[in-house]
């Protein structure tokens, strides 16, 4: 048989070029999915020159393995609603940190050097962290678990404790002191239980406002986790290495930007039990108003300028198409029509940038936090869809657990609309001044439904 191994080092080299300019397309919505396919393309490739490897056996099971998954995922992919895609990259994240972690178990059961097992003990330490921190993360944003912070006395301690057990159990597989009745087969699974543990008690406490950043957080954690276990090959595996210091450097940075966005440190996201206490409608003054559909579309359009907020109630009732039509309605009456976004709106960085692209809306018509804020004043319209936290002014106001957070200053604007199913609250379980103010009118019902009455009203008028 030819002995082909020798294109394997040129060919990732190539993927790894590929994947970087796939990631570079990812960056604007216009050239997102090329990217994409790009990206995809290059782990393909990775994948199929990986079985040149003269060492590779079991290829079958490989095969199985790869057919198997890849049809779950492909079939899931095609399913999932834009609702739920927050979720389904919770878990596919997860997923690789789990993928990182059986790696590093594999090689410590293996012939491996101080080095090399030092490389796979942090490696399965993050990837473990990684896929129980996702999985919860999952299962918070599914609903099947609660999304408000679930806390306990002395959390912080336990979590402490754990990861320093964790930390010593990955100390004493290294080492196996003869003076410890254990073998290593205690060390190992030990230690992956109690990294388990510490992904699944870090993440209980943080709440769902805090999931996009979580989510930015465990993607960093498993691409640091891949590109350990590429390191702690016999012959490193520079695929392996390239991409997940890629995946970690990004996902890092976004944390960091996502963090910044809310005006709050990861530490605080991490141990600030965000949204556990709660404010009381008392505190607020002023009494909560509604408003007919028939009403909002003669002052829709009227207007001069209308500045629509989506938010993660639009992306339930699946309105953007709705949302889409409204905008064609007022822009055929001259009316300016602009969309406010939030770097933290829905439940994962991009959420609301994905829904309107979907719907056709294109990129100029999208304006961030820092260039609309300040247009708020002469607005004369401002349409909240589903959004709550990002424009609740308590985060004006000191004593509030949202104090400090960059919102957007929709209460500025002449005329403020919410399109809400009732009166509840955010993510962060924290009432909303925004719904007393005096010039606030609350429109209930389905947004879906409640924007093509908008829709017909304009065009009656």
């Amino acid at each position: 048989m030819i002995d082909l191994s020798f294109l394997i080092d040129p060919v990732y080299i190539a993927t790894i070029i590929i994947f970087i300019i796939g990631l570079q397309r990812m960056s604007h919505p216009l050239t997102a999915r090329s990217g994409i396919v790009w990206a995809g393309a290059a782990m393909l490739i990775a994948t199929l020159v990986t079985f040149l490897s003269p060492e590779l056996t079991n290829f079958a099971l490989i095969a199985i393995a790869i057919v198997i998954g890849g049809g779950l995922g492909y079939i899931a992919a095609k399913r999932v609603a834009m609702t739920d895609m927050p979720q389904m990259v919770a878990i596919y994240n997860g997923m690789g940190g789990g993928a990182a972690a059986g790696i590093a178990a594999v090689h410590l059961l293996g012939t491996t050097t101080p080095a090399t097992s030092t490389l796979a003990v942090i490696g399965g330490l993050i990837g473990a962290v990684s896929f129980s921190g996702s999985m919860i993360a999952f299962m918070k944003l599914q609903g099947w678990m609660r999304p408000r912070p679930i806390t306990f006395p002395g959390q912080q301690v336990i979590n402490m404790a754990v990861l320093a057990l964790a930390a010593l159990s990955g100390i004493l597989l290294l080492w196996q002191p003869f003076f410890i009745p254990l073998s290593f087969s205690a060390y190992l699974p030990l230690f992956f239980i109690l990294s388990l543990a510490f992904g699944i008690l870090m993440t209980l406490p943080i709440g769902g406002a805090d999931m996009p950043v979580v989510i930015s957080m465990y993607n960093a954690f498993t691409g640091l986790a891949v590109g350990l276990d590429g390191f702690s090959f016999a012959t490193p595996n520079y695929a392996m290495v390239i991409a997940g210091i890629i995946v970690g450097a990004a996902g890092t940075l976004l944390t960091v930007l996502m963090a910044r966005a809310m005006n709050r440190s990861i530490a605080n996201i991490l141990f600030g039990a965000f949204g556990a206490t709660e404010e009381t409608a008392t505190e607020i003054q002023g009494s909560i108003r509604s408003i007919e559909a028939d009403d909002v579309g003669a002052m829709l359009a009227y207007a001069n300028t209308v500045v629509i907020v989506p938010g993660y109630g639009m992306a339930v009732a699946q309105a953007q198409q709705r949302v889409k039509e409204l905008m064609d309605q007022l822009e055929s009456r001259n009316v300016t029509v602009k969309f406010a976004i939030h770097p933290v709106a829905g439940r994962m960085p991009g959420h609301m940038n994905v829904l309107l692209a979907e719907a056709g809306i294109s990129y100029d018509h999208l304006f961030d936090r820092d260039e609309i804020n300040q247009e708020f004043p002469d607005t004369d319209v401002v349409l909240v869809i589903g959004a709550n936290d990002v424009v609740n002014p308590a985060a004006h106001r000191q004593g509030s657990p949202l104090y400090g957070m960059p919102i957007l200053d929709v209460e500025q604007a002449k005329n403020v609309i919410v399109l809400k199913r009732g009166q509840g609250r955010g993510f962060s379980g924290i009432e909303n001044d925004l719904f007393y103010r005096d010039n606030t009118r609350m429109l209930y019902g389905d947004a879906k439904e409640t924007l093509g009455e908008l829709v017909q009203a304009v065009k009656r008028l």
